[in-house]
């Protein structure tokens, strides 16, 4: 969430900032809101004043000799109960403007960062290096994943279908074990880096969901529990960061990083025809994830060791990627300034995404009220959260599939042998 008095002190540069991710995002509305807003707020802190103002005159007036039914002391009586019932009548329009100021503010996006590139669409994203040419593929035979998953009988769309429906897989035998073996190998190399693993809940309130900012605008985006307020996790993101919430950490304990396994539900509601084939858009995918809490100071080096700790899975597993920064209009909502990861995936002869690394700065602190407190400083500070994906699996075993496929069999990467005890699926 932004912060009201910044957009009230720099409506021009908020606007501006806020032009530059390519919607129609108007703050005027919310300017002459808060303007009506803090003319109530004034309004009462006056009235208030003179109340007890009032409680303190009657006593003293009947003290110094005054009559209690007198005139005089009937009159601030009479005065008093105006005043109470005004400020009745102005405290309730007062949080109704609040929530509506609230309401508005949830729908901004945040500002992107003074370094994030300009940009009209994702044609305007930034590659920032390569790596991992020399494992290209140069076989011109190379059918795409789902293809020869399907003929290992490793993978089951069909039978997932009937399951449930499309953009569902079944994972049988060796793709199974695959699958357990990616998620340890990811969550043993970034453990070894730093990072305190944590099972969180896989499903989540609607709190959750607003503080880390899925809510409200990508609820069509998210499965829901009918009969409870309750929504399957879009990615470890949102339980892990809310395990915080409303929290006041100490400095001396920052950075907090975390990983953490879950499995990842989504309607993909705007990606509809789609790679409606094989692993890279399905509605249940799983995913390990990295979140980091951090100080201010630190938070944009941070995001480039975030960057690392990805690059550092890819790399392992010897998959050829690229890093893109992207573009003020390619930014997600809570996003101030993000790097994606794009592996190889050679049937189709693109780089298509498999991790995104995000500083929020204190987008999600503010909405969670996150907070630390400095040894000697007085007050608190929002902290700044940082997540990324560290890897999406099924994009992981589609880049293995392909990018070590041999015939009508797979070899695997020599980082993952110790964990399948094997060395071709």
């Amino acid at each position: 969430m932004l912060d009201i008095k910044q957009i009230r002190d720099n409506p021009q540069l908020v606007q501006e900032k806020l032009n530059t991710r390519g919607n129609n995002y108007d703050i005027q509305p919310l300017l002459a809101l808060d303007r009506q807003q803090r003319e109530l707020e004034a309004k009462r802190n006056q009235l208030q004043a003179r109340s007890n103002e009032i409680a303190k005159l009657i006593p003293e007036k009947i003290k110094a000799g005054g009559n209690p039914k007198g005139e005089e002391i009937q009159a601030l009586r009479d005065e008093g109960s105006s005043i109470k019932a005004d400020l009745g009548t102005l405290e309730p329009l007062e949080k109704d403007f609040t929530a509506k100021i609230n309401e508005l503010l949830l729908a901004l996006p945040n500002l992107p960062s003074d370094s994030t590139p300009m940009g009209k669409s994702e044609e305007d994203n930034v590659e920032v290096r390569r790596w991992g040419d020399e494992y290209i593929p140069q076989n011109p035979n190379i059918v795409p994943h789902w293809e020869i998953g399907e003929k290992l009988g490793i993978l089951n769309f069909e039978r997932a279908v009937k399951v449930a429906q499309s953009r569902f897989v079944t994972l049988v035998g060796a793709g199974a074990a695959l699958e357990r073996a990616l998620i340890q190998f990811m969550l043993d190399r970034h453990i070894a880096a730093g990072y305190v693993e944590v099972i969180p809940p896989f499903l989540i309130n609607s709190e959750s969901m607003t503080a880390t900012g899925q809510l409200p605008k990508f609820a069509e985006e998210s499965f829901k529990c009918a009969s409870d307020d309750l929504w399957l996790a879009p990615t470890a993101e949102v339980p892990v960061t809310n395990l915080y919430r409303g929290e006041i950490l100490d400095s001396l304990d920052l950075p907090i990083y975390h990983c953490a396994y879950t499995p990842c539900f989504r309607r993909e509601a705007g990606s509809y025809g789609r790679d409606m084939r094989g692993l890279i858009r399905l509605h249940q995918f799983n995913k390990v994830e990295l979140v980091k809490f951090v100080h201010p100071s630190t938070s944009f080096d941070e995001l480039e060791k975030l960057v690392g700790n990805a690059e550092a899975i890819l790399q392992a597993l010897q998959l050829p990627y690229r890093v893109i920064e992207l573009c003020t209009a390619d930014l997600g909502f809570s996003s101030a300034k993000t790097y994606d990861l794009e592996v190889w995936l050679p049937s189709s002869g693109k780089y298509r995404e498999i991790s995104s690394c995000s500083n929020f700065m204190d987008f999600q602190g503010r909405r969670a009220q996150i907070r630390f407190k400095e040894s000697g400083k007085k007050g608190t500070q929002l902290i700044h959260t940082l997540n990324g994906s560290g890897l999406a699996i099924g994009r992981t075993m589609a880049a293995i599939l392909e990018n070590y496929q041999l015939e009508d069999k797979i070899q695997i990467p020599s980082a993952l042998q110790p964990y399948l005890g094997r060395e071709v699926l």
